[in-house]
């Protein structure tokens, strides 16, 4: 089968709404690449930090150790996430689990327990958002988080925001920045997988591809909240590109026999088909191959 596309970069964001990293390979897991959205940022209430709410979390640099990305690599007492910020010293955190549990943690519909990265790092990010906050990462012993079984029955993320991965294609990107003043780089969008030699917005389409050897469905077009219009060099908001983004993917635009919910849409979620005839070497490289097995006919049949 001919390549639809090919995979041009990989992210992952350890801590939800943080900074993200650009990785060449990435190993998969049921709930998203390794170590994508295991940590989370909470308040007093252990209600989920983001950056619609903290948009200074947009500067809060992730550093993992290399071989982290490694299949089969296991940590430590030596391994660490690093984590710096404007004006902060380095946080060093253990990459083996923590053992204290933290109870009452909710990231949007979901709540339950969590582990406690402790008191270092809740000082820590107590003094960088200037009120108090702690920093836990998922229990995935004792917690599953499932997907909206609209979309993909049987499926579990951890802290994303509602699915374990995102692709967006360089096409769409490239589209939507002949169209704006000041074009923006990927990391507005906060993807998972970005592809190119696709046509812009091919990624709406596909309900099913194949990366590599690997399966993966295409579940539901992403719509987006206000995260896009923060810079994230800067963590300072403006209006772009949603503005742009209402004129031309709003679903009243891509979806005009559905009632409008004054949505956007930019990118698709991905679950992927774990296969126990894969085999070893569940792991999703830059420049792997994208093959379209399944697609719907036009954007308006999509999921949304």
């Amino acid at each position: 089968m001919e390549a639809a596309a090919k995979v041009s970069s990989i992210f992952i964001y350890p801590v939800k709404s943080c900074r993200g990293i650009s990785l060449s390979q990435a190993p998969l897991t049921p709930t998203g690449f390794r170590w994508d959205r295991n940590w989370l940022v909470v308040n007093y209430r252990g209600r989920a930090y983001t950056q619609r709410v903290e948009p200074k979390l947009a500067l809060v640099e992730i550093e993992l150790p290399d071989e982290a990305f490694s299949e089969g690599w296991e940590p430590t007492k030596n391994s660490f996430m690093k984590i710096k910020a404007p004006g902060m010293s380095v946080l060093k955190i253990s990459l083996m689990k923590p053992s204290e549990v933290v109870e009452g943690v909710s990231v949007w519909e979901w709540s339950g327990s969590a582990l406690d990265e402790g008191a270092e790092a809740a000082k820590w990010f107590s003094d960088y958002l200037g009120k108090p906050s702690k920093l836990v990462r998922f229990n995935a012993a004792s917690e599953t988080r499932l997907i909206d079984p609209n979309y993909a029955p049987g499926h579990k993320t951890m802290f994303s925001d509602l699915f374990p991965f995102m692709l967006i294609s360089q096409g769409s990107l490239d589209a939507l920045n002949q169209l704006l003043r000041e074009p923006v780089p990927i990391n507005r969008f906060r993807p998972n997988i970005l592809v190119e030699g696709c046509e812009p917005f091919s990624e709406d389409l596909w309900t099913e591809i194949r990366i590599s050897k690997l399966s993966f469905e295409g579940v539901k077009l992403c719509s987006r909240c206000k995260i896009p219009t923060i810079n994230q060099d800067t963590g300072i908001g403006g209006t772009e590109p949603n503005e742009t983004l209402k004129k031309i993917r709003s679903d009243r635009v891509l979806r005009p026999d559905t009632k409008p919910q004054g949505k956007i849409y930019f990118g698709q979620n991905l679950v992927w088909k774990e296969n126990p005839s894969e085999g070893h070497g569940k792991i999703v490289n830059v420049g792997d191959p994208v093959s379209v097995l399944k697609k719907v006919s036009s954007v308006a049949e999509a999921a949304a």
